[in-house]
């Protein structure tokens, strides 16, 4: 009897973890990132190695467009002048959704070898001249709302809509020597200047985002997005890369790289009062991004 009960203890002992184990119940498992209970935020500050390509009126007088990021460096740093371009965008998520912001500032020149002078507006007349040099100021102000209509395995879709504020101020310099009708040009420095004065309107977007979760700390994000408002047509398209590289005290860093596209088609006024801004700007995008 004593040695069946010494059995029966020892069959206990070793059955006894796993019953233990089973009658414990599972660890609940992470939810995805998109659903993490509360809000998220993330920051970003990044540099647009902008490129612009398309065609330019200011007060009926227009240009052809065509100056890499190199030509707009050296037509203004090269120059003595300065070259101003700050970007910022924001994110803030909760659950499925997300509301953003992105801001834009530049101030460039761009000198002749990257303008072609086009005929005048319609109204005009021969009030053309060569064009020397292009100076204009742009500020470009995004807000909107995502909202993540679903996902399959690491890919997760998000629709997006919102409205997109543009502000520009432009300087376009003619040869004096081949400009006719100067009555309503300013002169100064030997040539004349056609000036826009402040331009601004607002168009509303709406598009759809693709982001995609490579590996741990590896992201992949695609988004594209069409527009019109007070532009005839604009649209939008950003692809980029982030690798997140350091996490301390709750706060993610993240390096990030890729290629940005953004096109208007914004007319306003006739003849000499005629403004048009027909470009894409394109270019490389770098950027250091902090979630928490």
């Amino acid at each position: 009897m004593r040695k069946r009960l010494t059995v029966w203890a020892g069959a206990m002992l070793l059955a006894g973890p796993v019953v233990a184990a089973d009658l414990v119940p599972p660890r609940a498992q992470p939810a995805p990132p998109s659903f993490v209970p509360g809000w998220t935020f993330r920051v970003t500050p990044y540099g647009w190695l902008t490129s612009l390509n398309g065609s330019q009126v200011v007060r009926g007088r227009g240009v052809d467009v065509n100056a890499s990021f190199i030509d707009i460096i050296e037509s203004t740093v090269g120059e003595g002048g300065s070259l101003v371009a700050l970007m910022l965008n924001m994110e803030a998520r909760n659950g499925r959704l997300a509301l953003f912001g992105d801001v834009i500032g530049e101030k460039i020149t761009i000198e002749r070898s990257g303008l072609r002078t086009r005929g005048p507006a319609p109204g005009v007349g021969a009030a053309v001249g060569a064009a020397v040099d292009m100076q204009f100021q742009m500020a470009i102000l995004e807000a909107g709302a995502a909202y993540e209509i679903g996902s399959v395995g690491p890919v997760a879709i998000d629709v997006l809509a919102g409205a997109r504020y543009w502000y520009q101020k432009l300087d376009l310099g003619l040869d004096i020597a081949t400009t006719v009708n100067l009555g309503d040009l300013s002169i100064g420095r030997g040539r004349a200047i056609a000036r826009s004065g402040s331009v601004d309107w607002i168009d509303a977007f709406a598009g759809i985002r693709a982001r995609v979760s490579l590996a741990p700390n590896h992201h992949l994000a695609f988004r594209g997005d069409l527009g019109a408002g007070g532009s005839k047509f604009t649209w939008q398209a950003l692809a980029t890369y982030a690798y997140d590289f350091k996490t301390t005290n709750g706060v993610t860093y993240s390096a990030v790289i890729g290629y940005k596209a953004l096109y208007v088609d914004y007319v306003q006024g006739s003849g000499l009062s005629r403004y048009e801004f027909d470009m894409l700007q394109h270019g490389p995008v770098l950027g250091l991004s902090v979630r928490f």
